[in-house]
């Protein structure tokens, strides 16, 4: 009987790994997929591989805060298959309504709920937990704000990177043993800016096996089922499997819109998103890669826009531009303004660069998935106490 549950768990652990490698893939990979460096199959292969890095290493941390330190009793392995189950669960539904759910974010209220059910829950430590889901977004948003409105242009202007056409790189025959050469339109900047954007993919992959690993598997591990070293295994194999699959459309479809955009930019989200992630998934502090990336991209479009708008625009929602990864597409026409300087007048529009409704709907689906894995939890471990 306890071989059959376990079965089932790790089947839904499966699933739910399965699901983040589908959508974190797409996220890490996509500007080096959109802008030619690698195929998707080897994309893939990366982001297998630094997730288990980040799993192993970093992940550990949060493992130990999802698996013992949320509710003060060890999870039991059919109360972990039904918290696995609404994990899951908080995930399709984040899918029919396409909104990237923080998956960590839903892992914490599936748990919470059970631990609300036993009369187990550590209200310090959930409190620490959501104290940072707060400032995470707004410390993602004000980094790309000031980044944005203060030094982007001025970056861009000595460091600015434009795809060329053609190859970026060639092989020169013309000695006795061929070796690389630059592409016949690329430049010295073009390939460095290109080497960077492939590193910040593997870092971005790493944070993102460091905050999603535990997600998948943290249930089984805490019910002893489990060791965290297989665990990782199990979690990464089924990561690597959504990357090798149904990440292929996502990278797609993020590496076009990105490849749209100045590369300067698509570079500041990234670092900013996985450095965010990575020292709070260190401090072991459950949190999503998407919820940094979503916020940075819209402080770094509004930083960047001629005149901030204001909270009162923002709320209201008095701009119609659509909030994407190519939402920083705007290039302003006027000279490149010092680090410090206002832009003029004409430079950019802050309704171009983002869509405050659009925030609205991220934002609000970050409060119901959470909220509603809670309370589905806590109803379902209420009437059947499998603790």
């Amino acid at each position: 009987m306890v071989e059959t549950v376990l079965l089932v768990g790790i089947v839904a652990s499966v699933f739910v790994g399965f699901n983040i490698g589908g959508s974190s893939t797409g996220i890490a990979w996509g500007p080096a997929v959109g802008a030619g460096l690698l195929k998707k199959t080897s994309a893939a292969a990366l982001m297998t591989f630094f997730v288990f890095l980040g799993g192993a290493t970093v992940g550990r941390n949060v493992m130990e805060t999802l698996s013992g330190d949320i509710i003060t009793i060890e999870i039991s392995l059919a109360a972990g298959v039904a918290v696995l189950f609404f994990i899951g669960l908080g995930i399709l539904i984040a899918n029919v309504f396409g909104v990237p759910v923080p998956t960590s974010m839903v892992t914490v209220g599936a748990i919470v709920g059970l631990g609300l059910a036993t009369g187990t829950t550590n209200f310090e430590t959930i409190g620490w937990i959501v104290s940072w889901w707060i400032v995470t977004p707004v410390l993602g948003l004000w980094i790309g704000a000031f980044i944005g409105r203060y030094i982007y242009p001025e970056l861009n202007r000595r460091f600015e990177i434009r795809a060329s056409d053609g190859s970026l790189l060639t092989l020169d025959r013309t000695g006795s043993v061929p070796r690389p050469a630059l592409g016949p339109n690329t430049t010295f900047q073009e390939l460095g800016g290109t080497i960077v954007v492939f590193v910040i993919g593997c870092y971005m992959a790493f944070s993102a096996g460091a905050s999603n690993v535990p997600n998948a598997v943290a249930p089984l591990v805490s019910s002893g089922a489990l060791e965290a070293n297989p665990a990782i295994i199990i979690a990464t194999v089924a990561i690597g499997l959504g990357g090798f699959t149904i990440a292929r459309r996502t990278m797609e479809s993020v590496g076009s819109e990105l490849s749209d955009i100045p590369l300067l930019a698509a570079l500041i989200v990234m670092i900013t998103a996985a450095t965010i992630t990575t020292l709070l998934s260190w401090a072991g502090i459950p949190i999503s890669l998407v919820m940094a990336s979503v916020m940075t991209i819209v402080g770094l479009g509004w930083g960047r826009a001629t005149r901030p708008i204001t909270a009162r625009e923002a709320i209201r929602g008095e701009t119609d531009a659509e909030l994407s990864m190519g939402a920083l597409t705007a290039e302003p026409e006027a000279p490149v303004t010092k680090i410090g300087e206002d832009e003029s007048e004409e430079a950019l529009d802050a309704g171009d660069l983002f869509n405050p409704r659009a925030i609205v709907k991220y934002v609000s689906m970050w409060i119901i998935g959470p909220s509603m894995s809670t309370l589905l939890a806590y109803g379902f471990f209420v009437v059947v106490p499998f603790v």
